[in-house]
């Protein structure tokens, strides 16, 4: 099961680790590594990569920034080939993308000395960028025929658990989710309530907005690093902001019910 039909589908900036994360996951689609490991593999990699900010190899935490994003794309592939999808990975793939985002921030507040209240709002600009992607391209994988449905427009309860999970670890994991991403998913609602109307999003509307996919994100990170322009990562992310308003804006006046 793909994410979206041939029709749907679009250059995505963001998701440029997708190919050989494909690979990888057909390399051990028959073994006994499940997404959920392959979900922990990734959140191992970002905090090596953490580590590596904090001791100044750039060059490191560069790499282990984009090896992250490739086993992230992996974890998803696996789960399609296997056709084992969960909700159990799509809720701990997203918190451990949260936490490692507020760390990395927080890490690089802490090599630039940078203030951790500055750092805290370029986080925040992140996930709020993330969620309108997020937001429109849950909105795209609905609608479009055969597209993965495991990710609900607008979610306020623990969904039902798939074949082969748990129903009380999907309720825990929601909970945890909802927690930290639902204030998010609020803002975008109130700035855009109708864009779940829209027919379809056409291929430009989405590449265009897939600058602000969190394997974009970290890739101007992964850029600025060995740069030594880390201390431009934190206004740089706060100011990137200003395109939510430009790609909503695009969204309302383009591309109507």
């Amino acid at each position: 099961m793909s994410k979206l039909n041939a029709r749907d589908k679009f250059l995505d900036f963001s998701d440029y680790g997708r190919q050989i994360g494909k690979l990888f996951a057909n390399q051990i689609s028959h073994t006994r590594i499940t997404p959920v490991h392959v979900t922990l593999l990734f959140g191992l990699s970002g905090l090596i990569a953490i580590y590596c900010i904090i001791k100044g190899y750039y060059y490191g935490a560069s790499f282990f920034i984009i090896l992250k994003s490739i086993i992230d794309a992996a974890d998803g592939e696996l789960a399609r080939i296997n056709k084992t999808p969960s909700y159990t990975g799509r809720y701990l793939d997203s918190i451990f993308d949260i936490i490692l985002n507020f760390l990395i921030f927080m890490s690089i507040a802490y090599v630039s000395e940078s203030s951790f209240l500055y750092a805290f709002l370029a986080f925040f600009a992140v996930q709020l960028q993330g969620t309108l992607y997020n937001y429109y391209y849950v909105i795209l994988r609905n609608l479009s025929e055969g597209g993965d449905t495991t990710s609900k427009v607008f979610e306020y309860k623990s969904p039902r658990a798939l074949p082969g999970e748990n129903q009380r670890s999907v309720d825990i994991l929601f909970s945890i989710y909802y927690l930290v991403y639902g204030f998010f998913d609020k803002i975008i609602h109130v700035l855009d309530p109708d864009a779940y109307k829209v027919k379809t999003f056409p291929s430009w509307f989405m590449t265009l907005l897939s600058i602000y996919g969190l394997g974009f994100q970290l890739l101007i990170i992964a850029f600025m690093l060995p740069m030594n322009l880390i201390e431009y990562i934190v206004p740089f992310f706060i100011w990137y902001s200003i395109f939510i308003v430009v790609l909503i804006g695009i969204r309302k006046s383009v591309l109507r019910p």
